[in-house]
């Protein structure tokens, strides 16, 4: 019997890399506790309030959910002050991101811009889709050359993502570039959408002052995505939402699959939303947490991006070994943080902000392998 096969371009596609779970590193090093600071996932985990929903809502999951999602798009709306007819929901932002690239985006025909690095599920998605996925390099300190950016743009160019903060750097550029790159997009390609993901902007010290979508002036040729997965400590349940034009969000939901954001991410996004306190508390500990972990690094002698978002990227002092047997030695010890060779970063390490002893946990362990011997000679 023959093999079925798939499409050259899905066999020659390299997989998203998540990151290492606590499951397979108890497993793999026999430990009875582990400390997972390599997802970005919220420090405080999730909101009382939405653990209470998704065990009130239980008894439901027979039941599905009211198509379209208009409780969560209305909240969502009154959030960001936005129109509801604006606002999209869907299983995570990557359904999002799938959906707007399959949406504008024809086979053999057009091409999508982004940086490299990146968020990999961008050229991911746009190589399933079939489309040509243009890569601009990131500048030598992690920020964004937009001049560049555009010089790939041209007629057939159909989305261009940018990340901000930035993924793995923590880069945030000023607001006004943004808006100012969306005008110039606008002028070079008139068929061109920038897709501008806000996934760790609530963490930016001066969230107003950096994000486009906060500001309330929303050009038509950008779409704005968020997640539940980070702050609102949901990325279990898989809930993301943008924010599109209006006649783009009508054609997003002809698109959706029905259903597929599912009654318990509904119902713990509502509760979460409500959660002041807890939302308060944890962008109180990422930002504090984040201010320990840089000074903690760079006392070690680390080099520390500056970063808006609840992760530091860092590389090791000049003779202190390479980043894979550091990331190793952590594992050993019970720590998972993120190598970043999927991010053609070999020589760096990103870690997740982690609660207070977390945070301290992670230092104490970068302190015993920085002096140890045999980490220089990794």
């Amino acid at each position: 019997m023959s093999e079925i096969s798939a499409l050259p371009r899905i066999r020659e596609l390299d997989a998203y890399v998540p990151g290492l779970s606590i499951a397979e590193i108890q497993q793999k090093y026999g430990l009875s506790q582990v400390i997972k600071m390599a997802s970005n996932e919220n420090p405080l985990g999730a909101s009382p309030l939405a653990q209470e929903a998704a065990r009130r809502h239980a008894p439901s999951l027979f039941r599905y959910p009211q198509g379209g999602n208009p409780r969560l798009v209305r909240a969502l709306a009154d959030l960001h002050a936005v129109d509801s007819r604006r606002v999209a929901v869907g299983n995570g932002s990557d359904e999002i991101i799938d959906l707007l690239i399959r949406m504008l985006a024809e086979p053999g025909k057009h091409s999508l811009a982004c940086f490299e690095p990146c968020f990999s599920i961008y050229p991911i998605q746009g190589r399933i889709a079939g489309v040509k996925v243009r890569r601009c390099p990131l500048e030598k300190d992690f920020s964004f050359d937009f001049d560049a950016l555009l010089r790939l743009v041209d007629q057939s160019t159909r989305l261009v993502f940018v990340t901000t903060p930035d993924n793995p750097s923590g880069y945030c550029p000023p607001r006004g570039a943004v808006a100012d790159l969306a005008g110039r997009l606008a002028d070079i390609a008139p068929d061109c959408l920038l897709v501008v993901d806000e996934a760790y902007m609530d963490f930016a010290e001066d969230e107003a002052g950096a994000s486009l979508l906060a500001s309330g002036a929303l050009p038509d040729n950008a779409v704005f995505l968020r997640t539940f997965s980070k702050s609102w400590g949901l990325a279990g349940l898989r809930l993301g939402y943008g924010v599109l034009p209006p006649a783009l969000a009508e054609y997003f939901w002809r698109a959706r699959l029905p259903f597929s954001v599912n009654i318990l991410a509904e119902e713990a996004g509502l509760a979460a939303l409500a959660d002041t306190a807890f939302r308060r508390a944890t962008l109180d500990a990422v930002r504090r947490g984040r201010a320990t972990l840089r000074d903690g690094l760079t006392a070690l002698g680390c080099t520390v991006w500056p970063s808006a978002a609840n992760f530091l990227l860092f590389r090791l002092p000049p003779d202190a070994g390479s980043a894979k047997g550091c990331f190793e030695a952590l594992l050993r010890r019970g720590i998972i943080i993120r190598p970043l060779n999927s991010y053609n970063l070999p020589e760096h390490l990103r870690v997740s902000v982690g609660d207070a002893g977390e945070n301290a946990a992670f230092l104490a362990a970068m302190r015993e392998i920085l002096a140890a011997p045999e980490a220089r000679r990794a």
